[in-house]
């Protein structure tokens, strides 16, 4: 078998896009909770300051996992699931941010939650800022440009390690926290570090903006890994990155060399969290921005004193960049230009399976045999219910196939020491980039609508027993 025994195959989700209960148990505002709706045409509007009566905020109700989470987890153990991966939401924690004490309601949550899952024998892998920090912290503090957030992260991060330290071995610290390099894209700015830039922000300054939230993250996460660590030793705590690989659109060396570009973008972010220090590329990217962030004199040793035990990481699609199109304008550093080689999904993602082989090769290269967890990968699509009530996603089924099998050839072949995989959406839920319920990913299909309506009945998709058979054989029956 290419897969050890104890491989923690399951599934991956997101506080905010399923629980709903957004004001239920002293539960405060998230920046989730001030998002739109949107749909594949339509970006997501930021209500910074506070939801604006008549709009759509998904998240409020998303699937009600707060109150249906027995029936859902029952499900996942249907399937076989050995772990689940969650987020805890810090506002349910900590409602502003910066509380001295917790919410209790917000915390027993968890620990009913948790033990559900272990009367089911379901592992918890769990992410703490997983694209819902506190508004609290941003109407008042201006999110992660400010370094008080180092603090208040921290202590959200303490209180939840040791009080489930006897329930979560697996911790992520922040989801995809590389994705805010895309700053023309508000929402993934807003949603990593609760920036919201001035339209009259050029390229620059919104790049030292995001830098400067991103070291103190970097903070914030060496100094709860430190802390987890002296409060369990057998606690695995690892970074998220959203790791897209980018190619060189032509083989013209000036391709090659924007596409080595645009991958410093995913190893400035990797590099910190397990080497404990900023690259030497880092000064470039400094000096396009105008400028390092501000460190206080301490952090470079604490960087090195909480570095992280496994990478975690998304997966769902490979970008090529050209030179010519970064040339014309920068929002393109990070892949513009169409794979002319894969296939690209409903919402314009490139389908590209030997991509995630590509990475995980990648990541064990640089850091020499690091453990890796694929903790998100799936398809986003339109499912469509048949006359007997059943969705028919043979797409779905192929495309994790085809990336079970890439993954595969990497431990087997190529020698990755890889710890889980996690399809994200395992049940079908808000999507995060446009808010819509019908861009789909579950082995779970919920009846619900992007304006809201439905029963949220629950009901199982083709993929789900093609899943659970994966699962049962240790992904030796891919059939």
């Amino acid at each position: 078998m290419a897969f050890k025994n104890g491989f923690l195959w399951g599934g991956a989700v997101a506080a905010n896009q399923l629980e709903g209960a957004y004001n239920v148990d002293g539960k405060g505002l998230s920046i989730a909770d001030v998002l739109r709706g949107g749909n594949v045409n339509t970006p997501r509007v930021i209500d910074e300051n506070g939801p604006i009566e008549g709009m759509n905020y998904p998240s409020w109700e998303a699937i009600d996992f707060y109150h249906r989470f027995e029936g859902d987890i029952e499900l996942f153990a249907q399937m076989g699931f050995k772990c689940f991966r969650t987020s805890i939401a810090w506002s349910r924690i900590f409602p502003q941010g910066d509380e001295s004490e917790p919410n209790e309601a917000g915390l027993a949550f968890y620990d009913r939650l948790f033990d559900c899952m272990l009367k089911h024998n379901i592992e918890p892998v769990i992410t703490l800022s997983h694209f819902e920090m506190p508004l609290g912290l941003v109407t008042k503090y201006g999110g992660w440009t400010n370094r008080k957030c180092i603090d208040f992260f921290v202590r959200f991060a303490k209180v939840c390690f040791e009080r489930y330290q006897n329930k979560v071995k697996y911790w992520m610290t922040f989801n995809e926290i590389n994705n805010q390099s895309d700053v023309f894209f508000p929402f993934v700015v807003w949603t990593d570090s609760g920036i919201k830039f001035k339209d009259s922000d050029d390229f620059a300054t919104r790049r030292r903006i995001m830098l400067q939230a991103a070291h103190h993250e970097f903070v914030a996460s060496a100094r709860a890994v430190a802390i987890g660590r002296s409060i369990n030793k057998d606690f695995r705590i690892g970074c998220m990155i959203g790791f897209v690989p980018v190619y060189p659109k032509t083989s013209d060396p000036d391709d090659i060399l924007a596409a080595q570009r645009a991958m410093e973008e995913r190893w400035y972010f990797t590099d910190v969290h397990v080497n404990g220090e900023y690259g030497s590329y880092a000064k470039r990217i400094w000096d396009e921005a105008g400028g390092a962030p501000q460190m206080a004199p301490s952090d470079l040793a604490e960087l090195k004193m909480g570095t992280v035990d496994y990478v975690g990481f998304s997966y769902y699609m490979s970008r090529c960049v050209s030179a010519q199109a970064v040339n014309s304008t920068p929002i393109n550093f990070l892949g513009d230009t169409k794979n002319d080689y894969v296939k690209e999904s409903d919402w314009g993602w490139a389908i590209d399976p030997k991509g995630l082989r590509y990475v995980l090769r990648s990541i064990d290269g640089r850091y020499n045999g690091i453990d890796q967890f694929i903790v998100e990968n799936g398809l986003g699509a339109y499912d469509k219910l048949d006359d007997n009530g059943m969705v028919q996603d043979t797409y779905r089924i192929d495309y994790l196939r085809a990336h079970i099998e890439q993954m595969k050839l990497a431990v087997d072949v190529d020698g990755v020491n890889l710890l889980g995989y996690t399809p994200w959406g395992c049940i079908d839920l808000v999507s995060a980039g446009t808010g819509e319920m019908e861009k789909r990913y579950g082995f779970i299909y919920v009846d619900k609508d992007n304006q809201g309506n439905g029963t949220l009945n629950r009901s199982k998709k083709l993929s789900f027993d093609w899943y659970k058979k994966v699962i049962a054989s240790n992904g030796e029956d891919l059939s």
